[in-house]
């Protein structure tokens, strides 16, 4: 991804425009006209741009009306069509619409043309009359409100195509869980039972939660994470949890995550402790069974210490699969790093891989923005001391390499090891 996206400004106006103007004749036609795009960005309707190294290449916008949007125009500059920048920025647009409480989002074509295919692969409906595309976004009634009590929400439906790397625990947890239960009458014709629960075990900061996030995102569910920390400052935690699974099962469908859950799920010591985790522990194993009776359900718990978990919380019946999710090996993290780098050619991304063995996807990311921060200061001091910046703009290899001999790994070779043997005691795949 080569550009940045932001909310419209009043100065974006003419370059907009000229975008707007400039694209009409390359297959990105409108029934809204210019002087009604016009009219829409002067008086703030939901607006995006896309930008590269300071020049705006595409732009975004729409018109509110009550609950529904008519998205206006997509205008993309020729050089850069084909390149996902559409997708990008109607995802972007979508975000603040479905934030403006939108029910409802509309695009019309005056006819068929390229466009079409991909509103069709963002989850457009066409409707029979014309070239009219329909996307309905979830409601905001009382489930609306309810999702919000709970801390929960929609997340960009992009998430899971975002997932760098880490490629064969992506493939399984897809084929998994995500097929299943975005396919369920497929599944059914097969003897596949969907998922109702899974247990994701692992290092610290090798995505566990960004694989959960992914997987909401990929199916569209609303996503719930309960925290347990802020469940035990409502006193009794077993009773909080009681609550919140109470009202999750008023949701049609939901992902609900628990990240740490050792800390609600202990294993439990004999003779009963005062004050120990019992009570909590019996609760959660009593709730798991309600939730899994919905068919549009899928608790989602993950914890950096699988062993430390009850033994009867972790049995088939309650959880379907326990997968490991390690450090990413060199495939995974050249896939990561390349990601962070752009696919700049003048950066020697198998240089970072051996340079960075057994960091976690969060270690790379640190790597990569200390990076880029010594990059921008760089350029920062070569304009106060009058002399342009040297060399392809952006972090360079030194850069990279520097910051990730200075990042301390958080997963260590004990860790592995720990690991290793957890994926040989405990997966369930």
């Amino acid at each position: 991804m080569n550009w940045l996206i932001h909310d419209y400004r009043e100065s974006d106006l003419a370059a907009v425009v000229h975008l707007i103007d400039t694209t009409a004749e390359l297959g990105q036609e409108s029934v809204f006209s210019l002087a009604e795009c016009i009219g829409a960005l002067t008086s703030r309707q939901p607006a995006v741009v896309a930008v590269h190294q300071g020049v705006p290449i595409g732009a975004a916008l729409a018109s509110v009306a009550g609950e529904r949007a008519w998205v206006m125009r997509i205008a993309i500059s020729s050089v850069w069509r084909g390149r996902g920048l559409a997708s990008a920025l109607l995802v972007e647009l979508e975000r603040r619409l479905v934030a403006a409480r939108v029910g409802r989002i509309a695009y019309v074509l005056p006819e068929e043309d390229l466009l079409g295919e991909g509103l069709l692969n963002a989850g457009y409906t066409r409707q029979p009359a014309v070239a009219y595309f329909e996307k309905v976004e979830p409601s905001h009634g009382p489930a609306a409100s309810l999702l919000e009590d709970l801390g929960g929400r929609f997340l960009p439906g992009d998430l899971w195509g975002k997932v760098a790397g880490m490629e064969a625990e992506k493939d399984l947890i897809e084929r998994r869980v995500v097929l299943p239960l975005a396919e369920p009458e497929r599944a059914a014709r097969h003897g596949v039972r969907p998922p109702r629960a899974i247990a994701l075990f692992g290092p610290p900061g090798t995505g566990k939660t960004t694989f959960a996030r992914g997987i909401a995102s990929k199916l569209g569910w609303p996503f719930v994470e309960l925290l347990p920390s802020r469940l035990a400052d409502e006193g009794n935690l077993a009773a909080a949890l009681r609550s919140a699974f109470a009202r999750i099962a008023e949701l049609e469908r939901v992902l609900v995550f628990i990240d740490e859950v050792e800390e609600v799920a202990p294993v439990r010591t004999e003779p009963v402790q005062p004050g120990g985790m019992h009570g909590v522990t019996n609760e959660l194993l009593k709730l798991i069974p309600g939730f899994r009776e919905g068919d549009e359900r899928l608790l989602v718990c993950a914890t950096n210490s699988i062993r430390s978990l009850d033994p009867a919380f972790l049995r088939p019946g309650r959880f379907d699969y326990l997968i490991p999710i390690g450090t990413p090996d060199a495939a995974a993290r050249s896939a990561i790093w390349s990601r962070y780098t752009g696919g700049r050619p003048d950066v020697e991304v198998p240089a970072l891989v051996t340079a960075s063995e057994l960091f976690t996807p969060a270690d790379i990311e640190h790597a990569a923005r200390t990076a880029a921060q010594a990059s921008f200061e760089r350029d920062l001091e070569s304009i106060g001391g009058g002399a342009g910046m040297q060399g392809p703009p952006g972090a360079s290899t030194g850069d990279y390499l520097a910051a990730i001999a200075q990042c301390r790994p958080t997963v260590t070779p004990a860790m592995t090891e720990e690991f290793s043997a957890d994926i040989t005691a405990h997966a369930r795949l």
